[in-house]
């Protein structure tokens, strides 16, 4: 007998968010270390940095690539995918975040970076836990929040042409309330997807799935703040 069959839907809502939560708590954790190590390694800073000055623009964009192609990957091939193939994708991917957000310890204080993760951990936590407990629907939010993170990336883009510093801070900040809104509503789809998984295969690869979403909710709130308040070397 299957023990995964027979749990009540509540404990086997449990048992699923903590295999995300714990998946992805690992992948930060991986990204992190590697984003230190990256930045303390001086041959690899001679890569990305090469003493003729400014930063590689192949190397960097080609790893930036890499995660945009392992995502869609991961997102579109997952059913037809071993649950242990997955997991070793999303540590691939955390690892090659890790090598780009390396420059972020080349442009900030160490002191800033270590106080906006906590910020970003807290407003996090606060808004997965409301998402993840509250009886409000919040499938209305999903579609005003995709419509604005698709406003937000095009403004983004536009603004590398016309190197606003008003309109940079604003769209820091509408990344902040797009990414907040988004946890909330990330944690709440999730939890619901527990109820739809009829075997351990297909609850791991949830678990990966359900991850990697939060995941990146919560890197980009972190790059948002960090821009937002983080102190410049």
């Amino acid at each position: 007998m299957n023990p995964f069959s027979i749990e009540s839907s509540t404990a086997k809502e449990a048992v699923f968010m903590n295999k995300v939560y714990a998946w992805m708590s690992g992948a930060l954790l991986i990204t992190a270390f590697v984003a230190w190590w990256a930045a303390t390694t001086p041959a690899f800073l001679q890569i990305l940095y090469p003493p003729q000055g400014g930063i590689n623009k192949i190397v960097f964009y080609g790893l930036i690539g890499a995660e945009l192609g392992l995502v869609i990957w991961l997102s579109a091939r997952i059913q037809q995918m071993t649950a242990e193939k997955a997991s070793l994708l999303f540590v691939l991917y955390s690892v090659l975040n890790g090598l780009t957000m390396s420059t972020i310890f080349l442009l900030y204080t160490s002191a800033s970076i270590s106080s906006t993760f906590f910020i970003t951990a807290g407003t996090f936590g606060a808004m997965s836990f409301y998402g993840y407990t509250t009886k409000k629907d919040l499938t209305s939010w999903g579609n005003l929040l995709f419509m604005a993170l698709i406003g937000l990336i095009i403004a983004t883009v536009v603004n590398m042409f016309l190197q606003s510093a008003m309109m940079y801070y604003i769209l820091n900040y509408v990344g902040v309330i797009v990414f907040v809104g988004l946890t909330a509503y990330d944690t709440q789809k999730i939890k619901r997807m527990a109820g739809q998984l009829n075997s351990e295969e297909d609850a791991k690869k949830g678990a990966i799935m359900g991850a990697l979403t939060l995941y990146l909710d919560f890197i980009n709130l972190f790059l948002y703040l960090l821009r937002l308040f983080g102190d410049r070397k």
